[in-house]
């Protein structure tokens, strides 16, 4: 208990007694995965895929056994680690849809506490033009290099609004404008806050591995997607590169470094549970995630559940952040969790097919831009600024379609709907990761009770999507 006792103290001390300049307070970056899976990492235990880098950053930091994408595809759970809630809330029901200027984002926070904040790599949440409130400069980034969903080899990206044509591997290019934002802000009088969103490794998978000789033909004779599991190798590297620029530019004991992914694998035998991306069984949801902060944090392993969403509350006071006008959150600081303080959580909710998905062809899209700003040409894509952001549909009990679910642990209620036909199902994780045995008759006042929850829940979630957690 001391130790723990004493971890949890320090942390606290250090969120609550920070200096005017911020000299104490932590570097921060977060790294994202786009579609890697919780079983997709040599320390989770794939059979084949060489992940050295994740392997050595398993070893030395925090491990999350049992961590939750926010939702099953990539831009809801981004909004979720931008605001800390259910991307329902602030009008990401799915791929594509942007997150409204009115939500508080980690970025905005942290840069009103006094760091310097910078993305790099995917965005999905908006536009990359700059004037709008929606791209990474309007949620709160000074720097950004940014496409506006996955890319691969010699993809466009957006530079605070001026558009490019890069030639190289698209995650590398993404790694290298994080490691540079760190080299050109190392020095100067504000802490650093990083994202690096990876744009892999997604279909179509043509980026290689650059230090593995015949890395085209690697993995060709373990499976039948070797693109996916390159990618990841490719990801590993660009981890053991960051790694090292933390520990060259002399930051890397006061840098906290959180890895993750944003949903589920592409491959259900390795997703880690039921199904793989698209599902809120455990295979959708399921990502790898470590954290690594060598001045405050041991080697450990967290069994207890965290998601998503617990990444901006747990992120804010440790930099020393206070919001005003905070809205309901969704996810909780895991500080104690982290500690060994505590070793349970709220329940945890998930939802997802109530709205489809909208298309977002990046290079397409940020060619047509760069070419109009050459030639002085309007804007091609008006209708890419703002999107549906300045609309609040109005919802009753009644709009609780798709498929949602309520993470209770060790417990899980599935409620799913179609048209108007609505079921249960009921799991218990400990004893069926798998979500194979379904309690639900067994366990009929724990459904009752475990439903009016879940659905409690999803009416407040519509409620905030209407509109009605900002000021007036």
């Amino acid at each position: 208990m001391s130790n723990r006792f004493f971890l949890l103290f320090a942390i606290l001390i250090a969120s609550t007694c920070l200096d005017s300049a911020g000299a104490d307070r932590p570097h921060i970056v977060l790294v994202m995965a786009d579609d890697m899976g919780y079983g997709d990492a040599g320390y989770t235990g794939h059979p084949f895929v060489k992940t050295p880098h994740l392997d050595a950053m398993a070893e030395a930091g925090v491990v999350f056994d049992r961590f939750y994408a926010g939702a099953p595809v990539c831009s809801p759970t981004r909004a979720s680690v931008m605001t800390g809630r259910h991307p329902f809330r602030g009008n990401v029901p799915n791929h594509g849809h942007y997150l409204r200027p009115d939500e508080i984002t980690i970025a905005e926070a942290l840069k009103d506490s006094g760091y310097v904040t910078g993305h790099f790599g995917k965005w999905h949440i908006g536009s990359v033009q700059a004037e709008s409130p929606t791209s990474p400069g309007g949620q709160g980034f000074d720097e950004w290099l940014s496409g506006l969903n996955f890319f691969d080899n010699n993809p466009y990206l957006s530079r605070k609004g001026q558009f490019e044509h890069i030639k190289g591997p698209g995650s590398v290019i993404s790694m290298d404008a994080t490691i540079d934002f760190l080299k050109k802000c190392k020095d100067g009088d504000k802490p650093m806050f990083a994202v690096c969103w990876f744009p892999s490794p997604h279909d179509p998978q043509a980026e290689l591995p650059q230090n593995i000789p015949n890395a085209d033909s690697l993995y060709s004779k373990d499976t039948k997607k070797p693109g996916y599991f390159r990618e990841i190798t490719l990801l590993d590297e660009q981890i053991g590169k960051l790694r090292e620029a933390l520990r060259e530019l002399e930051i890397e004991s006061n840098t906290l470094f959180w890895y993750t992914s944003d949903n589920g694998g592409l491959m259900a035998e390795s997703s880690g549970g039921r199904a793989r991306k698209g599902s809120i069984y455990e295979g959708g949801l399921r990502v790898p995630s470590i954290i690594e902060w060598p001045a405050k944090f041991q080697s450990q392993r967290v069994t207890t559940p965290a998601y998503s969403s617990d990444i901006y509350p747990t992120i804010l006071p440790i930099a020393g952040a206070k919001v005003a006008r905070q809205p309901r959150l969704d996810g909780i600081d895991l500080a104690e969790i982290i500690s060994g303080a505590k070793d349970t959580r709220p329940p945890m909710g998930f939802w997802h097919n109530h709205s489809s998905g909208q298309s977002t062809k990046s290079d397409q899209i940020i060619k047509a831009l760069m070419e109009a700003q050459k030639a002085g040409d309007p804007n091609p894509h008006p209708e890419r600024v703002l999107k549906n952001v300045r609309e609040f549909p109005k919802f009753t009990d009644k709009d609780l379609k798709g498929h949602s679910a309520w993470n209770d642990w060790p417990w899980k209620l599935h409620r799913i709907q179609k048209d108007k036909k609505i079921s249960y199902e009921l799991y218990h994780l400990v004893d069926d990761p798998m979500e194979t045995t379904d309690l639900s008759e067994k366990e009929a006042d724990r459904v009752t009770e475990m439903k009016a929850a879940l659905e409690t829940w999803q009416c407040s979630v519509l409620n905030s999507w209407s509109g009605a957690d900002y000021a007036k």
